[in-house]
C-alpha cells in the first residue's frame, strides 16, 4: 500500500491482495521453469526414452502389425495401419511426456524433498510454481513430440500442410495432461496412490482409438472412449496430419482446453492449502 492510500485511508484492492498473496500468476513461473531446465541439463539423457518409446511402437505395431491388418477406414478415408497409428501414438507421446513431472516427481517434490517449500520462500508465489512446473511438463511433451513428428515426416507419414499445427496440437495436449496429473497427485496420500494416476493413463493408451477405430467398440463403450481426455488428443493430432478440417476439430480442442483449465485451477488451489499456512 503506498503513503498516498495510507494518508488517504484507501484499502488495498482485492486484486492487489491476491497479487502480494501470490494467488496471481505472474512472469516468476518463468524460473521455476529455468530452474528444471538447470536440473535436467546434468541428466539429459533420461529425457532420451521419451522420445525413443513412441518411435519403437511405432515401428513395432504400426508397421510390424500394419502388415497384418491391413487398410482401415476412418472418417469415411481409407488409410493404412501405420497411417492410422501415428497420429494416435504422436497424442500418447505428448500424454507420457508430462507423466513423471507432474506425477511421481511432483510428489517428491513436494512430500520428500520439501523443494516446494524452499520455492515459495522466494518471490516466487503458488500459482506461479505450479504453472512453472506444468510449464516445464508441457516443453518436455513438445519436445518429444517435435521429435516424433519428426519421424513420421521422415517415414512418409505426413502429407498435408495442417501437420503443422500437429506440434501446438501436442502442446496442448501436454498443458492439459500435466494440469490434470498436477491436480491428481495433490490429493495423493503416499506413494501406493501413485496406481490410481498410472492406471487410468495406461487404459486411455490402450482404447483411446489409439490402436483402433473408435466405431470398432459397442456404443456404449463409444461414450465412455469419447470422455478421456486422449480419444480428444488422438482425434485433434489425426485430422490435423490428415489436412481433415472441420467443427469436430474444434470440439476435441475446447474439451481439452476445458479440462485444462479445471486442472491448472484444481493444481493452484490444493498446492496453495498443502502448501501455505
Amino acid at each position: 500500500m503506498s503513503p498516498a492510500n495510507v494518508k488517504q485511508g484507501r484499502r488495498p484492492s482485492k486484486l492487489g491482495l491476491a497479487a502480494a498473496a501470490g494467488l496471481l500468476p505472474s512472469h516468476r513461473f518463468a524460473r521455476v521453469v529455468e530452474r528444471n531446465i538447470t536440473v535436467y541439463r546434468r541428466t539429459w539423457v533420461t529425457l532420451l526414452s521419451g522420445f525413443f518409446e513412441p518411435v519403437f511402437y511405432l515401428l513395432s505395431i504400426g508397421i510390424g502389425i500394419g502388415e497384418l491388418v491391413g487398410d482401415v477406414t476412418v472418417g469415411g478415408r481409407t488409410v493404412d495401419y501405420r497411417t492410422f497409428v501415428a497420429p494416435g501414438l504422436l497424442a500418447t507421446s505428448a500424454m507420457n511426456g508430462t507423466f513423471y513431472d507432474s506425477t511421481m516427481n511432483m510428489y517428491y517434490k513436494l512430500t520428500w524433498a520439501k523443494i516446494y517449500d524452499a520455492v515459495l520462500a522466494t518471490p516466487v508465489g503458488v500459482v506461479d510454481l505450479a504453472l512453472g512446473e506444468m510449464g516445464w511438463s508441457v516443453l518436455r511433451a513438445t519436445l518429444y513430440s517435435g521429435g516424433f513428428l519428426g519421424v513420421m515426416a521422415g517415414l512418409g507419414l505426413v502429407d498435408s500442410f495442417w501437420a503443422i499445427a500437429a506440434l501446438p496440437g501436442a502442446t496442448l495436449i501436454g498443458f492439459t495432461f500435466a494440469a490434470l496429473g498436477m491436480a491428481a497427485t495433490s490429493y495423493m496420500r503416499s506413494w501406493n496412490d501413485l496406481d490410481l494416476v498410472t492406471v487410468p493413463l495406461i487404459v486411455q493408451f490402450l482404447f483411446s482409438a489409439t490402436f483402433f477405430p473408435l466405431d470398432t467398440y459397442p456404443r456404449a463403450v463409444q461414450f465412455l472412449v469419447q470422455a478421456t481426455p486422449l480419444y480428444h488428443g488422438v482425434a485433434m493430432e489425426r485430422a490435423f496430419i490428415a489436412g481433415d478440417i472441420s467443427m469436430d476439430l474444434v470440439v476435441h480442442i475446447a474439451y481439452l482446453l476445458a479440462l485444462a483449465a479445471a486442472g491448472a485451477a484444481i493444481a493452484s488451489r490444493r498446492l496453495g492449502q498443502l502448501l501455505t499456512p
